[in-house]
């Protein structure tokens, strides 16, 4: 269902402003103890080759180990010019007792160190920084928050770099372009005045001034005026139109400010209780988006639900009126029971859950970004677990999936990233890891030491610690952090985060996983790969300091993609290969000591490190290419009306299924499921779903599934 909605000393300050840059979490969603042990996912898909192209290198060392750069934002940018490379920034603490600074980094092609220092000569308390790249000059723009007058409000700044003949870091002079405290009007009207917008995101798009483009810097208020005081981050938007000649004559920009009434309402709430978890983003049109998901508490009946999935939408490169597009986020499921007969493995304060009274949600994803991609898709990656009517979630159960939002019909879809269900599994909607094989809508048991049997599912852990108790019972809501990059020319595109189930299985169950000591400290960089910009994905590529040489010693947190993957060629069966940059803190001491409570209580610092990686065609169980990488055919004609046929070629006889989505990544029609011959298999298309009803003109993807294989194309009806 789519719904519409229009819509006191110095130090002592210098303290407070520090323990405030880092978000705080509501106390909407409570997780629940998981009823038994789970299991890792035993199942070995495939996953594409990799070879690194520029192994780990410490760009500098730091003392401040807690996310790195900007929370909802890629601070690794490519340079768009002949030359290549990376700008990135980031905030680092030189020593353990020092400020923490915002960095710039220039790399070369060849990800080599061109440029490297503090951006500002003043030692003010700086973090959080974001940045964007002109994709005309190339020129980088940077925003970060810092501490920079007498009050204890932090400010944002903003600075730009002449970048000329290949010389980085010419800064022109820095300015503060959110003065805070600021007040925030409801109706005209002034309805608080100590509102500090900060933790900025920057992007850049195309301006209604020719020859110009504009820059886009978007802030949080750290401050809520809601009954509960749970935080509740209402927006500010500062624009300006630039170009190369003005960045490289240093001229001042002109900001105009904005902000978005309804979530400002948000904040002042004394009622129902609502907070934005979203990412900035923007596309080739002059439209601005925020788009991600939001908490929602009533103030009547906990148990009441809304549409959470949200899109807000600014036309007229940020002049016009926003509005909120929203859908609900949840998944239905099914409660499986614990042993054979029993009742049900999910168990509230009254009992077992009904089925009706569970679902898959999202939830953690506080950290999750945003980006936009040609064919007028708003992405944004984010972790579902199963949750219950009560506010209560199951931590074992998360699963990474990407959420679209399309533009063109204001609809959102669903895709899963990892784990993906079984493409034979017409009973579940999505991946269901106590149902992973026929006959299915039963649930899977095994038999214990003592003789009895009992749920067991699989499971993930998609966090950077295996430790959820830490931070006072925080970790998850601090450390889930998985970005993706926007998908390129070619439709490439890549999801990333971090894993550490296999710590958490060994240091909760030593006696169980004993084979599992060596991953007892070991955080692991999970990078999934999507040619169709973002429709359907790969198993992720797997890094960790056990299995990869490369990464031998490090303990990667803070894991920041590139903002886009650069295509460098195609394999000898056409499909692309590409290159992406990873950002990424080596810590020293796993887990943050810049937390409240610490997860350990020496500050020894890390790393800021950077790694690339070459990536290709699937690979086989033994590593090795496969002699057929793409066997799905284009649809002819294509468009069409009202026939098309498909064919695919199989390399072997062999099982095949091929099946028919719409734009909302609901099935329309199976066209083939069976075994196929080896060679070609043509299939007519004719319009019509499952139930012969004839569907309408649009865009649908057709997806082929062999036991090695997976593969989509797309292709559009036109009555």
């Amino acid at each position: 269902m789519k719904k519409v909605f229009l819509l006191a000393t110095c130090l002592f300050f210098v303290i407070v402003a520090i323990n405030a840059t880092q978000m705080q979490p509501d106390h909407v969603n409570r997780p629940a103890e998981s009823p038994g042990q789970g299991k890792p996912i035993s199942r070995d898909r495939y996953t594409p080759n990799y070879q690194f192209s520029k192994t780990p290198t410490v760009l500098v060392e730091s003392y401040y180990d807690y996310m790195i750069g900007s929370y909802n934002s890629l601070p690794l940018r490519n340079i768009p010019l002949a030359e290549g490379g990376y700008f990135m920034t980031f905030h680092v603490k030189r020593t353990s007792g020092g400020s923490r600074r915002t960095f710039y980094a220039h790399l070369d092609a060849s990800g080599n160190i061109l440029n490297l220092n503090e951006i500002s000569q003043e030692t003010n308390t700086e973090g959080y920084p974001t940045m964007a790249v002109d994709p005309v000059s190339g020129k980088p723009l940077y925003a970060w928050h810092a501490d920079v007058d007498a009050d204890a409000d932090l400010e944002v700044q903003f600075t730009s770099d002449a970048y000329m003949f290949g010389l980085s870091g010419l800064f022109n002079e820095i300015k503060t372009l959110v003065d805070n405290p600021l007040d925030v009007l409801l109706d005209g009207v002034v309805a608080s005045s100590d509102n500090t917008f900060i933790w900025p995101t920057m992007q850049i798009g195309p301006s209604p001034i020719a020859g110009m483009r504009r820059a886009y810097v978007s802030s949080r208020n750290r401050v809520s005026h809601t009954i509960s005081t749970d935080p509740c981050e209402n927006v500010l938007f500062a624009f300006a139109d630039f170009n190369e000649a003005m960045i490289e004559s240093g001229n001042d920009l002109q900001w105009t400010y904005s902000s978005i009434p309804e979530l400002d309402e948000w904040n002042h709430s004394q009622g129902d209780f609502r907070r934005p978890n979203y990412a900035f983003t923007v596309d080739g049109l002059g439209n601005i988006y925020l788009a991600g998901y939001h908490v929602y508490r009533a103030a009547t009946d906990a148990k009441l639900d809304e549409p959470k999935m949200d899109v807000l939408v600014c036309p007229n490169y940020g002049e016009g009126t926003w509005t909120r597009i929203a859908d609900f986020d949840n998944i239905p499921t099914w409660n499986p029971p614990g042993t054979p007969g029993g009742t049900g493995y999910f168990v509230g304060d009254d009992g077992a859950y009904a089925d009706d009274e569970i679902h898959w949600g999202i939830i953690n994803s506080d950290h999750l970004n945003a980006v936009s991609s040609s064919n007028g898709k708003i992405i944004f990656p984010a972790l579902y677990t199963v949750k219950s009517n009560a506010n209560t979630y199951y931590p074992a159960f998360h699963t990474v999936k990407a959420v679209s939002y399309d533009t063109v019909t204001q609809e959102f879809s669903i895709s899963e990233i990892y784990p993906q269900k079984d493409f034979n599994d017409t009973h579940n909607q999505v991946y269901t890891p106590w149902d992973l094989e026929a006959p299915w809508g039963v649930a899977e048991h095994y038999e214990a030491a003592d003789g009895e049997s009992y749920l067991q599912p699989e499971t993930i852990w998609p966090f950077p610690h295996w430790d959820q108790d830490l931070h006072n019972e925080l970790m998850m809501f601090h450390c889930g952090n998985i970005k993706i990059s926007e998908p390129n020319a070619e439709g490439m595109t890549v999801a990333v985060w971090q894993d550490a189930l296999r710590a958490q299985l060994y240091n909760k169950y030593p006696d169980s996983y004993p084979e599992l000591a060596l991953y007892a400290d070991t955080p692991e960089i999970y990078i999934a790969v999507s040619l169709d910009s973002g429709y359907s994905w790969s198993d992720p590529i797997v890094l960790n300091k056990v299995d990869t040489p490369e990464f031998a010693g490090i303990k990667p947190m803070w894991v920041y993609p590139a903002d886009k993957v650069v295509t460098i060629g195609y394999s000898p069966y056409g499909e692309p290969i590409g290159k992406i940059g990873l950002l990424f803190y080596d810590d020293y001491t796993w887990g943050a000591n810049a937390l409240d409570p610490p997860a350990h209580s020496v500050n020894d610092g890390g790393a800021v490190m950077f790694a690339e990686l070459h990536f290709g065609p699937t690979s086989n169980e033994d590593g090795t290419a496969p002699q057929i990488s793409r066997i799905l055919n284009q649809n002819y004609p294509n468009p069409f009306n009202p026939e098309t046929s498909i064919s695919f070629d199989m390399p072997a006889n062999g099982r095949a299924k091929l099946d028919i989505y719409n734009l909302k990544g609901q099935l329309v029609k199976s066209l083939f499921d069976g075994v196929a011959s080896s060679g070609r298999t043509s299939l007519l298309w004719d319009s019509t779903d499952d139930g012969g009803k004839a569907v309408t003109s649009g865009i649908y993807f057709y997806r082929l599934t062999t036991e090695q294989h997976s593969e989509t194309r797309k292709m559009m009806l036109m009555k």
